[in-house]
Order: structure tokens, then C-alpha cells, then sequence
């Protein structure tokens, strides 16, 4: 088990180091710094005296290097574009994209394990049907548009719901949430749903499809014939041996889930990472878009790693297999 953790864990040093490298190569590769801070009408004495405040003056690996360890610490220096620390920035708007994609996520597992459960076991039924032409739809749509119909529906027609921001918030510290307020849960509602539809559909297909390969199983008939209940037969045994796949999917899904929140948050003006990340390319905000691809990799790396320690837990075929190739 150690070894398996450590193994994983140099595949995420790598992939971490790639990205950075990708990160880094921003500041050479878009735009020049020195023109974004200084404009055009500075002097070459002004330029030559920043480029060497910002350390550009030096060698390309010992720049990347302390590149690295300021990422390792949290710091990505100014923005370009509102002169403030990057990580301040990330600071205010990181609450509001956590709390979206927590719920967005809770939703997407919790209806498409639902649903998958219930059209793989109930595959006939009329619901069932209208559960899967459903998701059908909420695969092709895109998400900008989906957005657009919730507003138009419950924003605009019915004034239901807001249609925009993120509503009144209550500061825990350096934490601001909407989870204490009616018009912070209120607001979560509309960008909530946009942001599930898509993997929530995905989600319920996979279930689905897993469930019924594992119902016309043997060991299901087996279970069958030594009496078990359809309750201890349907979650007991065949929902459990559906979860590696799932749990694989639903790894990447959430992963995705905060990743693509970008289209979301910019439909409903949410002050989250992404709708931060679409500003700093408008503006070529170079530290804000290399911080934005770090932190993503960071969370899809972490996921992966617990979605591989969780393949570890549910199947004990790979406990027995990594047994037998040890000894």
C-alpha cells in the first residue's frame, strides 16, 4: 500500500512539474510584462530597471526555479491588471467556486446514482423512458445555453430566482459563504443545476449500463437462488461491483466540474475563479492565468490520486493482485 502511494504520488510530482512548465512558459510566450505594467511611452532606462525588479534579466532555468517556489508557496505575484497579489485574489474568489462546484457536484453524484439505479432496475417503465430522452438532451445542450433557458424560465418569466451574482454572503474569516443566507442559497440554485445537468446525465447513463451488465451476471443469479431479497441483491451486490467504473468517471467529472465552471460562472456573473481567469485573458493578466492552470492541475491531480486510493478500497482484486506480483 505505501508503495502504491508513492508511486502515485511521483506521477504527481511530474505531471505538476509539466504544468508548471507550461505555466512559466506564459510570461516568455504571451504578451511582454514589461509593456502590460509600463505601457509604450516608457523609457528603455524604465524597462531595463523593471526587467531586472522582476528578475527577466536572468538565466530561463533559475527563473523557472523560483517560479516553482513561489508556486510551492502560493505566490504568483501581481496582477497585471489590478496591481494586487495574485493570491489575494484567489483568496476572495475561490470561496464562491468551491461553494458552486460542491453543490453542483452533491448534485450530479446524487441524482445520477439515483436515477441510474432506478432506469437500470425499472429499464421498462415510462419514467424511465423520460429519464433517459431527458438526458439525452442535457448531453447535447450546451451549457451557456442551458443557463440562458433557466434564466429566461425562472428568473425572467416566473421571478422566481435571481439571475445573476452570488447573492447576500456571510464572512467566516477570510471565507465568504451563501450557505447562511436565503438569498446566498437562493442564488446557488440556477448556476448549481446548469453546472450538474452534464454530469449528472453522464453519471446516470454509466450507472445504468454498469447495473445491467451486472445483474445477468452468475454470481447475481447465485444470490438470487440462495433467497437474498431484491433490496440486499440490487445494493447489496450489484450497485457495490458498479462503483470502479463510477467511481472513475465521477473522479474526473468532479474534477471537470470546477475546471469548466468557467461557462457557468460568466453566464450568471458569478465571482468565482473562472469568471476571474475569462477577465485575466480579456486583459492578458498573465500571474492570474498561470495561477488559474496551476491550481486546476492541482485539483485534477489530488482527485486522481484519491479516485486510485478508492479503486484500492472497493475492488479487492487489485489488494490480491499487487499480494500475488509482491511475492
Amino acid at each position: 500500500m505505501l508503495a502504491f502511494i508513492l508511486r502515485r504520488l511521483f506521477q504527481a510530482v511530474l505531471v505538476m512539474l509539466a504544468v508548471a512548465f507550461v505555466a512559466f512558459s506564459l510570461f516568455n510566450y504571451v504578451g511582454d510584462p514589461v509593456n502590460l505594467m509600463l505601457g509604450q511611452d516608457a523609457t528603455p532606462e524604465q524597462r531595463e530597471e523593471l526587467r531586472r525588479d522582476l528578475g527577466l534579466d536572468q538565466p530561463t532555468y533559475v527563473q523557472f526555479g523560483r517560479f516553482i517556489g513561489n508556486a510551492v508557496k502560493g505566490e504568483f505575484g501581481l496582477s497585471l491588471r489590478q496591481a494586487r497579489p495574485v493570491s489575494t485574489l484567489i483568496k476572495e474568489r475561490l470561496p464562491a467556486t468551491l461553494e458552486l462546484a460542491f453543490c453542483a457536484a452533491a448534485l450530479a453524484l446524487l441524482g445520477g446514482l439515483l436515477m441510474g439505479v432506478y432506469t437500470a432496475l425499472r429499464r421498462k417503465g415510462f419514467l424511465s423512458q423520460v429519464l433517459l430522452t431527458v438526458s439525452l438532451i442535457g448531453v447535447s445542450l450546451p451549457t451557456f445555453l442551458i443557463g440562458i433557458l433557466l434564466i429566461l424560465v425562472f428568473a425572467v418569466t416566473l421571478q422566481w430566482l435571481p439571475s445573476y451574482s452570488r447573492g447576500d454572503v456571510t464572512q467566516l474569516g477570510w471565507w465568504s459563504t451563501g450557505f447562511l443566507t436565503t438569498g446566498g442559497l437562493k442564488a446557488l440554485i440556477l448556476p448549481s443545476i446548469t453546472l450538474s445537468l452534464g454530469t449528472m446525465t453522464l453519471i446516470m447513463r454509466l450507472v445504468r449500463s454498469e447495473m445491467l451488465e451486472v445483474l445477468r451476471t452468475d454470481y447475481i443469479k447465485f444470490a438470487r437462488a440462495r433467497g437474498l431479497t431484491n433490496r440486499a441483491v440490487h445494493f447489496g451486490h450489484a450497485l457495490k461491483n458498479t462503483l470502479v467504473p463510477v467511481i472513475t468517471i465521477t473522479g474526473l467529472q468532479l474534477g471537470a466540474i470546477i475546471a469548466f465552471a468557467i461557462v457557468t460562472e460568466t453566464v450568471f456573473q458569478w465571482p468565482g475563479m473562472g469568471f476571474l481567469f475569462i477577465q485575466s485573458v480579456q486583459a492578458a493578466d498573465i500571474p492570474v492565468m498561470a495561477a488559474y492552470l496551476v491550481m486546476i492541475a492541482l485539483i485534477f491531480v489530488t482527485i486522481n490520486l484519491i479516485v486510485d486510493l478508492l479503486y484500492y478500497l472497493v475492488d479487492p482484486r487489485l489488494r490480491i493482485e499487487r499480494s500475488t506480483a509482491g511475492h
